[in-house]
């Protein structure tokens, strides 16, 4: 039996053709996404919605052509960002992206709408949230006139393949946005009236997988969520392990169905958790396949580009110094392995802040003439890149009261860096295991499409 499984990413577009029989992916096809809108302020992260659709559409259509006899579609891609939608179920806007900053803008008497909701709703979430972005434009009057709903660009892409006209979301989609409570599975109305937001705008949320309707007669199921995707596709539902990713930005998960759970998107916790009163979260409980599971996440938002703004240092001093405009990567990587065991400096990566305080920066600490080299410098950004998502682990296991025995790494950054690898071991003292695909997220997807036909059958394989 084969299913597939889109994700609808930042960057690129990926697709996998996946052997339940054999638990393998036959076929991966990854495209860039390309779609970004340009020339607006820089704070402005919009894509092309019906341009991504397009897309994903023509290379879903090559997919199936090799693979007629398909027994479901799941679909996955980018939380957090927003699109509106008419009553027909098309888009009349671009895609707000996770990476957008209108929430962040000190436009409302000084106060950006991020911390204008803290004071007037209670409750705490970044720019780039899809409640937060849709606050700023109804407070700016830029809501489209003709908007009858607002999804993910994953959930859109399953209303276009289905011609649905209404989204309907999981939950893992639907607590990305914000203004979500996990542990009774809905939005929070009543903070949403407080900041002056219609509920009718809000999307259907389905706490398990569901059909969303058809395509060329191929069931097509709600999204995931990327990050629980991706789990599902490098881990499976094993719980106990932990994922840590490295791509664009950094990520570190475990699974759990512990009921004891932090408040939602860095609310303040109640009398309930062991965690005590006022403590601001740098880590999530999202919810995972169906309710009563959860995805302690943590994230750090520079990640992977460290990595890169260094090596975009190192590269225009070289062409500055007359050499070819060539990638660093290799060179770097060579500094690094050299500068191991020799004392290199601290270097705080959060050169994009944290999700729990987005006004952090970066540091360089505890250099001296001896260190003060490039390989150390190197050494010095892998360790802190590797260090942001540690310390968010010990967050979690410290506040949830678990405990990870294995560990998984998914994304570039840990497939193409050994030292970085090696480093995350010293680290979490864990053995590191590469996940079984490349295209997790996509794979996870694909995973929860033969999990539904599974369920439709009776649990039969």
């Amino acid at each position: 039996m084969i299913t597939i499984g889109v994700d609808i990413g930042t960057t690129t577009i990926s697709l996998v053709a996946y052997d339940v029989v054999k638990e393998a992916v036959e076929t991966a096809v990854t495209i860039p996404n390309g779609c970004f809108l340009t020339g607006g302020p820089e704070w402005e992260k919009i894509q092309d919605a019906k341009a991504i659709v397009i897309k994903a559409k023509n290379a879903l259509d090559e997919l199936l052509n090799q693979y007629p006899n398909v027994s479901a579609i799941g679909l996955t891609g980018q939380m957090h960002g927003i699109l509106y939608v008419d009553q027909a179920g098309g888009a009349v806007s671009p895609l707000y992206t996770w990476q957008d900053g209108r929430g962040d803008l000190p436009e409302f008497g000084g106060e950006s709408v991020t911390e204008w909701i803290k004071k007037a709703c209670k409750v705490s979430a970044s720019t780039g949230y899809g409640l937060i972005t849709h606050c700023y434009q109804r407070k700016k009057k830029l809501v489209p006139e003709n908007a009858a709903g607002l999804c993910t660009i994953a959930d859109y892409f399953g209303m276009a393949l289905t011609g649905r006209r209404q989204p309907i979301l999981h939950a893992s989609m639907a607590a990305s946005l914000g203004f979500y409570d996990i542990r009774k599975g809905g939005f929070q109305k009543k903070a949403l009236e407080a900041a002056g937001i219609d509920p009718i705008i809000l999307p259907e949320v389905t706490g398990g997988v569901a059909l969303l309707g058809y395509y060329r007669e191929i069931p097509v199921l709600t999204a995931l969520g990327d990050s629980q995707a991706s789990f599902l596709g490098a881990v499976g539902i094993e719980e106990n392990t932990v994922l840590v990713n490295m791509g664009t930005g950094g990520q570190v998960s475990v699974l759990s169905d512990h009921t004891n759970l932090p408040g939602p998107y860095f609310e303040t916790v109640g009398t309930g958790s062991k965690i005590k009163p006022e403590t601001k979260l740098g880590f999530e409980a999202r919810p995972f396949l169906s309710d009563g599971t959860y995805l302690f996440t943590g994230a750090s938002l520079c990640g992977g580009r460290a990595y890169a703004i260094l090596e975009r240092f190192f590269r225009e001093y070289v062409v500055a110094a007359g050499a070819p405009d060539k990638p660093q990567y290799k060179e770097m990587e060579e500094l690094a392995k050299a500068a191991l065991g020799k004392g290199g400096m601290d270097v705080v990566t959060t050169f994009n802040g944290t999700r729990a305080d987005p006004s952090a920066k970066g540091s360089l600490n505890g250099i001296s003439e001896e260190n003060f080299t490039p390989g150390a410098l190197v050494l010095g950004v892998l360790t802190g890149m590797a260090r942001e998502l540690y310390d968010l682990y010990d967050e979690i296991c410290k506040s949830a009261g678990i405990r990870a025995r294995r560990m998984v790494a998914s994304g570039n950054g840990l497939r193409k860096n050994q030292i970085l690898r090696q480093i995350f071991q010293d680290l979490f003292q864990m053995k590191l295991e590469l996940s079984r695909c490349e295209e997790e997220a996509a794979c996870g997807a694909a995973v929860s499409g033969a999990m539904w036909v599974f369920g439709r059958k009776g649990g039969q394989k």
